[in-house]
């Protein structure tokens, strides 16, 4: 068995605050080259909406004082806009040998519309700084890109598309953010093949267009509005907020199209997809350097502008993120205390005070700080967290059962992980249960006086030996409330049974109430995708015949086998109480509750037949091998 170890402040796992003598935790930098200035006019764009000074530019003194500001602590570099190259040739020039001279800096990216990229342009970075990272906005195929053009209304898409044909001529690989609006939303699979058509890409990020807050147009110089000011007023009279926006739930249901065909169509080889490559990579345990799914947040993200403020994340409304002038900064001491007395950060991170008690923290990351103050407006906080768990329900779903993508769309097998959730040896444990001549030596098995069954004999988690039905102790090992449940799993479906548990109040005692479990383990990846969708017909059709204090929830978890340190990906079937009614009210019900159960299992079969969650008619069968590729850390 193992456990895990929590530090004293929950928060603190979502929510890293900026530490000054924490100096090996890297800071990214948004550079803000020119403010909000831009030689186009996406009807979208945040920058624009902000009160940020536009026309200036930050200057090579500015990114010296910068970096002093920071010293040896790893600088992450970002020159952004408005449009950066707007800045010119010449200063943009001054600005790579600035950072090319800063030990510190150990990153530096760019993000671009692309309309002015060239080839004088890539001369320069090639001369100056030629491990610069190009990133450019595109929101996928040309019908996507509806809301990016230009000042007069026109289309920028044709532009955009040259010049990533022009960075595949240079040998140039770059990444490509797209906004994911109404234009893509059931087409995820024609906007990511469009994208990976391009030999220059090698990354994609599908960012969401939550605005349904925005009710406002952007301000306007002039008493005479350009053609793309109009169109934006247009959008903006629509009933379910701005045209360009779409909901958490839309946004979800994106990700996880694309998610399965970049793993169907195999741009997984060649292709960095976010953000289902950080779900995986959280889903397995790993480390991402994405903010959204990391606990260096907005404590460690900081953005500068031409008239020398300099803030927190960019995405954050401004001025409301700023913290300081940057030649009024002292040192990173006064930065902390900015930090701290910020009311935007500290109404952000109480925003995700509800994030520690929740299953999916050590996955979600938390999500984004500044999406969540946005969401927050709207008065529909739950309907972000919704989407993360779904999104993460969906990914954790295609790591499971790779060759059977359907069961991204089942909502009712979520992502449960158990902890601790070990084996002694799984791999002997699953050959003996399908040989009956096997060897199967006595065990010891003691009841609790609350009628726990293991080998000690106490109440609450203690060690059991794994037993199978050719066993001739299989009948007393089980825990009598539970047996009907272990019968139609192992007798009806044929399945293999890793745990069960009859459920235990413990009055009187000092630990916490067990529920009534069984869990499954698959021998197979196709054996897990028929399971998980057999569970889900069978539940969704008792749910109305349960007792009111009961529910069922299906849960996706692994099993570790303590002998290899490999797992096995398992399924649990879990009657719990309904939120609301307690425990004695569980308890005096749970036994109505498994009889239902137990004959809704006995009117299904583990069969080749989908689950009751509908899903696009675009989802195909992946290649099993490819799938497991793809679902590899990163």
């Amino acid at each position: 068995m193992h456990g895990t170890t929590d530090q004293h402040d929950p928060m603190a796992h979502l929510y890293r605050g900026f530490d000054v003598e924490d100096a090996d935790s890297a800071v990214s930098v948004i550079l803000k080259l020119r403010g909000e200035t831009c030689d186009i006019d996406c009807l979208y764009c945040y920058e624009k909406r902000k009160e940020v000074p536009g026309g200036a530019r930050i200057d090579a003194g500015q990114v010296r004082r910068l970096t002093e500001l920071f010293p040896g602590r790893p600088l992450a570099v970002e020159l952004h806009g408005g449009e950066p190259l707007t800045a010119g040739r010449h200063h943009i020039a001054e600005v790579l040998r600035e950072l090319a001279s800063q030990p510190g800096v150990v990153r530096v990216s760019m993000q671009t519309n692309g309309v002015l990229l060239d080839g004088q342009w890539l001369d320069l970075i090639d001369a100056l700084y030629p491990q610069l990272q190009i990133g450019i906005s595109l929101d996928g195929d040309e019908a996507g890109n509806a809301w990016r053009v230009g000042y007069d209304g026109e289309a920028v898409y044709p532009r955009v598309a040259a010049a990533l044909r022009l960075l595949a001529e240079r040998g140039r690989r770059v990444g490509v953010i797209a906004a994911v609006t109404p234009t893509v939303l059931g087409r995820a699979e024609a906007v990511l093949d469009h994208l990976a058509g391009f030999e220059a890409v090698n990354a994609v990020s599908f960012v969401p267009c939550f605005d349904a807050s925005v009710q406002n147009p952007t301000a306007s110089q002039g008493q005479r509005l350009p053609a793309s000011r109009l169109l934006q007023r247009a959008a903006l009279r629509g009933p379910q907020g701005p045209g360009w926006a779409t909901t958490p739930d839309q946004y979800a249901e994106f990700v996880l199209a694309a998610a399965i065909r970049w793993i169907s169509a195999g741009h997984f080889t060649r292709l960095n997809l976010e953000p289902a490559v950080s779900t995986i990579r959280r889903l397995r345990g790993l480390g991402t350097g994405f903010c959204h799914f990391s606990n260096l947040k907005c404590d460690h993200v900081f953005t500068l502008y031409p008239d020398g403020r300099l803030g927190s994340c960019d995405e954050l409304p401004w001025p409301q993120a700023q913290l300081a002038l940057l030649d009024q900064t002292l040192g990173q001491s006064a930065v902390v205390a900015a930090q701290r007395r910020l009311p935007l950060l500290n109404q952000g991170k109480a925003l995700m005070r509800r994030c520690t008690t929740c299953a999916y923290r050590s996955t979600c990351g938390g999500g984004c700080v500044a999406t969540r103050w946005r969401q927050d407006q709207t008065g529909d906080q739950d309907a972000y967290c919704d989407y993360r768990m779904r999104m993460i329900d969906g990914i954790a779903a295609l790591l499971a059962q790779p060759a059977h993508p359907a069961g991204a769309w089942c909502r009712r097998v979520r992502l449960r992980p158990r902890t601790p959730n070990s084996m002694r040896d799984v791999v002997s444990f699953l050959a003996r249960w399908d040989h009956a001549e096997a060897d199967r030596p006595h065990v010891q098995l003691r009841t609790s006086s609350h009628d726990n069954i293991n080998t000690v004999g106490l109440p609450g988690v203690h060690e059991a030996d794994d037993l199978d039905p050719a066993h001739p102790q299989w009948r007393e090992a089980i825990e009598p409330g539970v047996r009907p449940l272990v019968d139609a799993v192992t007798q009806d479906w044929r399945l293999i049974t890793y745990d069960s548990c009859q459920g235990h109040p413990y009055p009187g005692l000092d630990l916490p109430p067990a529920e009534r479990r069984v869990g499954i383990l698959p021998r197979n990846r196709t054996e897990y995708a028929r399971a998980a969708a057999a569970l889900c017909r069978a539940i969704t059709a008792v749910t109305t015949d349960l007792p009111a204090a009961v529910q069922v929830a299906i849960g996706r978890a692994e099993l570790t086998c303590e002998t290899t340190g490999r797992t096995s990906q398992v399924l649990d079937l879990v009657l719990r109480p309904r939120p609301g009614d307690g425990w004695p009210a569980y308890f005096d019900a749970v036994d109505a509750a498994t009889r239902a159960v137990t004959d809704a299992l006995r009117g299904e079969r583990p069969t080749e037949d989908g689950c009751r969650c509908p899903a696009p008619q675009s989802t195909a069968p992946i290649d099993e091998e490819a799938a497991w590729v793809a679902s590899q850390p990163r």
